[in-house]
């Protein structure tokens, strides 16, 4: 396969993953993708040991990181817990109804320990982006995506000084021609349909706009997309290849507990639904019991970013503690439906690329007399 994208990072296939996984991004990089972790819930440490490893693992095949430049983010201090900064409304409320389904509370020291550690990973401000870069710079990256709105002038600047590129996400045609003003060097155009803070525009409708909007900038398109068909699709409608989440929670590989690859197996593409009880912020994750507990008439509305983030750390950790598959979610997109059962990355790619080219074949046919 041959596009800009193929051409500007020296890759076979025009297959961008997002990943929390280390293990996800250096399998995806050396079947012939291009690996992208997602860093912006990480400690500069955290950042540092999960980049060493994918240095070590990745047989020098390209790869970025994904990072939150939010205008509106602020830092979180509390002193010994974070409940210190959460309304007891919220907390009574969340809580009082796992409590109330049978799910044990946690002891009050892990609430203190590793929900604090949780929480004050959650601070998106562009003073802890920053930190986070200047740790990604001492790698060999060759890609940095802001995920949350449009980086600082400097910062855009900073990575393209040093030979790397600068993608932005966005789910607009507007916003994307504010990213392109910016100077970045691609745009990846998120539909609804994706996993994690979605919009209100479709893939297919979304791509071609956008990739009219910013031409010749190259547009990755995002958003439902995790088969040959839809790779196919992107690149009809003008993308230059496609970037994709939910379809890498299914393989071996993902980061998910066993119990949550359960309930990702089980859901339809219907299940995949939109929610402000996650982050605070429209975000498509999976239908569960948390998730429809913020919908109903008696919740309180949901938090502001980082607070219901913050909150919701405590009930997922109790979900999990007591294996309640029934009270578990997280963040996908509507390709859900279609993650039925355990694969490997390497299959995952192998699969979307043949299923590209017999759908390329059967479409030239189209045109035979």
């Amino acid at each position: 396969m041959k596009t800009a994208l193929t051409e500007m990072f020296d890759i076979d296939a025009p297959i961008f993953a997002f990943s929390h996984c280390r293990d996800v991004v250096a399998a995806v990089s050396k079947a012939g993708g291009f690996g992208v972790l997602g860093a912006a819930w990480m400690t500069p440490e955290h950042l540092e040991q999960e980049l060493a490893w994918i240095d070590d693992h990745v047989d020098s095949k390209p790869y970025g990181v994904d990072m939150v430049f939010a205008a509106k983010a602020q830092t979180v201090t509390f002193s010994s817990s974070p409940r210190e900064v959460l309304p007891q409304t919220h907390i009574d409320f969340i809580n009082g109804l796992m409590t109330d389904d049978g799910i044990p509370e946690l002891p009050d020291t892990e609430v203190a320990d590793w929900y604090s550690n949780y929480a004050s990973n959650l601070s998106f401000s562009n003073e802890v982006s920053e930190r986070l870069l200047d740790v990604a710079m001492q790698h060999p990256i060759k890609l940095v995506v802001s995920a949350l709105g449009l980086a600082p002038q400097h910062v855009i600047q900073r990575v393209q000084g040093a030979g790397i590129k600068f993608g932005a996400m966005i789910g607009s045609a507007k916003h994307a021609r504010k990213q392109v003003e910016a100077g970045v060097d691609l745009i990846i155009a998120q539909g609804a349909e994706a996993g994690g803070h979605v919009g209100n525009v479709t893939t297919m409708v979304l791509t071609p706009e956008v990739v009219d909007a910013v031409a010749p900038v190259p547009v990755l398109a995002a958003g439902g997309i995790g088969r040959g068909r839809q790779m196919a699709a992107a690149l009809a409608l003008g993308a230059e290849g496609v970037w994709t989440g939910s379809i890498w929670l299914g393989t071996v590989e993902s980061e998910l507990n066993p119990d949550l690859r359960d309930v990702l197996h089980a859901a339809s593409s219907e299940d995949a639904i939109v929610t402000y009880g996650y982050t605070g912020k429209p975000c498509r994750a999976l239908r569960s019991k948390f998730t429809e507990a913020w919908a109903r008439a008696d919740a309180p509305k949901p938090l502001g970013v980082p607070f219901q983030s913050i909150l919701s750390g405590e009930p997922f950790r109790r979900a999990e503690r007591a294996h309640r598959k029934d009270w578990m979610t997280y963040s996908a997109g509507q390709i859900v439906g279609q993650i039925t059962e355990p694969t490997t990355v390497k299959q995952v790619v192998y699969d979307m690329i043949s299923e590209y080219v017999d759908t390329m074949e059967r479409t030239t046919a189209l045109l035979e007399d």
